[in-house]
């Protein structure tokens, strides 16, 4: 027997049993006529000739589309001509639950082709509602006769949708954008058919202002030469504002079926060039990874080394220079370096997800390139810049505290080096060989006064000493010169010491030979010698440099001066008592006679030198108090930025804080599709984007504090460091959570992952993430599996579990997003 005489023997055969069974009469049905609207009169007359289109095969049709479904038999027998299956034997019966029997078994065989049919009863089919009958067929057409087409990644409507525009696009006057008001001028169907049929249309003679003649056009070439029946009425489409949309799907999709097979050549042609694209892109991402993480390790290896160089110079200035490089480098070298990483990081997780979804091996960048050898070569970029800062800092303050000192080293050795000047050439005279007793008694208490200034000296000498070991163990660039004065100076100070033994040795050898001495000069000298000395160190004080930070250290310096001034009423007592013994001596001069031949033989100091250095003294005091009262302005100004940084630090840092954590929960949020999602971490990126000025307006703070050399803010705990880490870490998060959620959407799309699916695996991800931090422990992870309905040892193994069944093919795509 021929394949062809098989064929007509099943047809006939098939025809025979299953006529006859499905074309058993209905008893009548009375019901109330309804006046059917606009739509429901294109979807009755659209629904009816794309059923009897089938059911002609059969040999069979249908008059009323309510009516002839209503004991199911011509239900089932639909269903088993355009699905090619049998369903289960139809009652023959003709009861009403015979026929909600049969039409439960259509609907059951809808069902199970994965249909949901949501409020559609068979009690209602059965009693001819008309809504729920079109509604039906209307699901019907969507499952067998629209749902597997498929066009570049999109299916069902819109793959329709597609199809059509790409056939229709090189066509004047055609923009197909729905289906409804696009195709009421008939010109979108003239073009399908044109398109694929040239011959059976002349597209050039058709006129926009001819509606009902082009559709009744396209209707008549459709039915007589494509085998397509007519399911419209042009003047229903042209006279109705929006006709039906189903009606019109049901209709274009038979001229998809029709041409499918034209088009395989062409749809496999397109699918191996899309390949070709999407290949050339990875490839073009795989370059553009190498090519920034090639320079970004190289701006990297070039900056560490800079980093690391902690060779201090050595003077104030060169040093201000190397901390105003660093800032420079912190706000405009690095920055786009971030903004590099980050983009690094979002490109390569972009790359790996089209390169799986393409079925594509993982891509590998080049050794040493990878993003981890990327994120640690960064870390220790932060980790030496972190120091780097500190130490600039470090080394400023040593060398403002060795200049400091260095001038007051210079200063003391100054003073100590006038005070020597000569004293060795004196101690090393033997004037008392020749002198009188007189003579002899004042050379020696002339000595005892020197002996006694030469002590109260060996404090500054002391002070010179420490300083310069202070300056050595600070490392001053110029130490040699400090070493080698201060080493003359102790040289010549034990030097003194020798010689004012042997003279003191020598005076008091020939003391004997001496009667007399004047008690009052030596009187004199003793008190004097301490009282100019107190006069030399109170000049010094005034005149001493002070470096202080806070307004705290100067309020300690205006206390100790003020104490100063207290104490100088009884120094005042105290010179006018050491004036009084060179008083008392004239006028015992005056009264006895006594002519006085020369100065005090037993000091240099002169009442005119105690009233000149108490006139210093005097004049110094207000102008300490001058300097005093300028530092405290500044140090109440440096105050005030201190606060004013603080008071905008203190808002900064806790809103950084609170976006990230807003950012986290919209991450991991299930309410809402992953699109509304993306739209708000879009509106959280752009707000972000808006607060920048207040970072830049802290920086501006932060910048004025470190000119006025500000380091320490006891009204924040937040630090411009801070703020730069906690600004870059939120940019960097965003802009990860954002390509996150991008990636979900491709996979979803990719998987035919719906909003619901992912909903429900979030809600029992989140249930099971006891920890809040959108990770899971292994199992955790398993039991959120097993609520789902999946056992993952079972699965893994290839082997159902009982009422489980293997995990879904969108479940490794979420295992990878969780």
């Amino acid at each position: 027997m021929t394949a062809v005489e098989t064929q007509v023997q099943y047809q006939s055969s098939y025809m025979m049993t299953s006529t006859e069974e499905y074309m058993i009469q209905e008893e009548d049905w009375d019901r109330d006529l309804l006046l059917d609207p606009a739509w429901e009169k294109q979807q009755r007359k659209t629904f009816t000739a794309w059923c009897n289109s089938h059911l002609r095969k059969a040999g069979t049709q249908i008059e009323n589309i309510e009516e002839d479904f209503r004991n199911g038999l011509k239900l089932m027998l639909l269903l088993e001509v355009i699905s090619g299956e049998r369903l289960p034997k139809p009652d023959k019966g003709k009861m009403r639950f015979h026929k909600i029997a049969n039409v439960n078994k259509a609907l059951d065989f809808i069902c199970s082709k994965g249909v949901k049919l949501v409020s559609i009863g068979a009690e209602e089919i059965v009693d001819g509602n008309v809504k729920m009958t079109l509604g039906m067929i209307w699901t019907i057409i969507l499952r067998f006769a629209i749902q597997d087409i498929s066009v570049e990644e999109t299916s069902a409507k819109e793959g329709l949708l597609l199809w059509c525009q790409r056939k229709t696009a090189p066509y004047r006057n055609v923009n197909v954008q729905n289906f409804h008001i696009s195709w009421k001028d008939g010109l979108a169907l003239c073009a399908l058919i044109h398109r694929h049929r040239p011959d059976l249309i002349d597209y050039s003679k058709l006129r926009k202002d001819d509606p009902i003649g082009n559709l009744n056009t396209a209707f008549e070439v459709a039915e007589k030469f494509l085998d397509i029946p007519r399911m419209l009425d042009a003047e229903d489409i042209v006279n109705t504002p929006k006709p039906d949309e189903k009606a019109i799907m049901t209709y274009v999709s038979c001229f998809y079926h029709a041409f499918a097979g034209a088009e395989q050549a062409e749809t496999a042609a397109n699918r191996i060039c899309k390949v070709l694209a999407v290949n050339q892109e990875n490839e073009r991402l795989m370059q553009e990874y190498e090519k920034l993480a090639s320079e970004l390790l190289e701006w990297i290896r070039r900056t560490i080394p800079w980093l690391e160089n902690r060779v201090p110079e050595q003077t104030m200035p060169a040093m201000q220079q190397k901390l105003e490089d660093f800032r420079d480098y912190r706000r405009v070298h690095k920055p786009p370096k971030v903004q590099e990483k980050c983009q690094l990081e979002i490109n390569f997780n972009t790359l790996q997800t089209k390169l799986r979804l393409s079925n594509r091996p993982a891509f590998m960048p080049s050794e040493g390139k990878m993003v981890s050898d990327i994120a640690n070569a960064w870390k220790g970029l932060e980790q030496v810049e972190k120091g780097y800062e500190e130490w600039l800092l470090t080394e400023i303050r040593r060398l403002e505290r060795l200049d400091h000192l260095a001038e007051k080293f210079k200063q003391k050795c100054s003073l100590h080096e006038t005070w020597t000047a000569g004293k060795e050439e004196l101690l090393s005279l033997k004037d008392y060989e020749s002198a009188s007793l007189m003579e002899i008694r004042a050379l020696m208490r002339k000595h005892e006064a020197f002996e006694s200034d030469l002590a109260a000296h060996q404090d500054r000498v002391e002070q010179i000493a420490a300083i310069a070991q202070e300056l050595n163990e600070l490392d001053y660039h110029d130490a040699a010169t400090i070493n080698a004065r201060c080493q003359g100076i102790c040289d010549q100070w034990d030097n003194l010491g020798t010689l004012t033994q042997k003279r003191r040795d020598s005076l008091e050898r020939v003391e004997k030979l001496w009667e007399t001495i004047d008690q009052l000069f030596l009187e004199f000298a003793k008190r004097a010698a301490p009282f100019n000395n107190w006069m030399d160190g109170a000049m010094e004080d005034l005149q001493d440099m002070f470096i202080v930070h806070s307004i705290e250290e100067i309020q300690s310096l205006i206390t100790a001066h003020d104490q100063f001034k207290a104490t100088l009423p009884e120094a005042d007592k105290e010179r006018m008592a050491t004036l009084g013994i060179q008083n008392e001596i004239l006028k015992i001069a005056q009264t006895y006679g006594i002519k006085l031949t020369g100065e005090n033989p037993y000091t240099n100091i002169t009442p005119q030198d105690i009233s000149n250095k108490w006139e210093a003294v005097k004049q110094l005091v207000p102008m300490r108090d001058q300097m005093l009262q300028e530092e405290v302005a500044r140090q109440q100004s440096n105050e005030r930025l201190r606060r004013q940084f603080a008071a905008q630090a203190n808002i900064i840092g806790p809103w950084i804080q609170t976006k990230m954590e807003e950012i986290s929960h919209v991450s991991i949020d299930i309410a809402g599709s992953l699109e509304e999602q993306m739209s708000n971490l879009k509106q959280y990126e752009q707000n972000i984007i808006n607060y920048k000025s207040n970072i830049d307006k802290l920086e501006g703070d932060h910048q004025l504090s470190q000119e006025g050399l500000i380091f320490d803010n006891k009204h924040t705990n937040y630090t411009m460091e801070h703020v730069r880490v906690g600004w870059e870490q939120l940019l960097t998060t965003i802009a990860r959570t954002i390509n996150e959620v991008e990636n979900q959407i491709l996979t979803r799309d990719a998987k035919g992952i719906s909003q619901e699916q992912l909903n429900e695996f979030r809600a029992s991800f989140n249930h099971f993430d006891r920890k809040r931090n959108g990770m899971m422990d292994p199992d955790d992870f398993r039991a959120c599996l097993i609520s789902m309905g999946y056992d993952l040892v079972t699965a893994s193994a290839g082997v159902a579990s009982p009422g489980h069944g293997d995990l879904p093919p969108y479940t490794p795509a979420l295992i990878k997003h969780t």
